[in-house]
């Protein structure tokens, strides 16, 4: 069974602002809502150089494909 509780987060503690729809202890997953944006790592332009290359025979048709051609 699914079912959604809203409630909210604070000083580690989440409090539900309704009862909770189960009696037993019970699995649940906590998703926050919240406007912050997440963290992301800063981009290191040419990071990859080097270590990606396109082979000079990229746009020739496959072998798989000779058939259909």
């Amino acid at each position: 069974m699914l079912a959604t509780v809203k409630g909210y987060y604070e000083k580690g503690k989440i409090t539900l602002k309704e009862k909770a729809p189960v009696q037993t202890k019970t699995e649940v997953i906590v998703t926050f809502l919240t406007e912050d944006k997440p963290l992301l790592a800063k981009r290191i332009p040419g990071a990859f150089k080097g270590k990606i290359s396109i082979p000079d025979d990229f746009n020739e048709p496959l072998d798989d494909f000779k058939e259909y051609m």
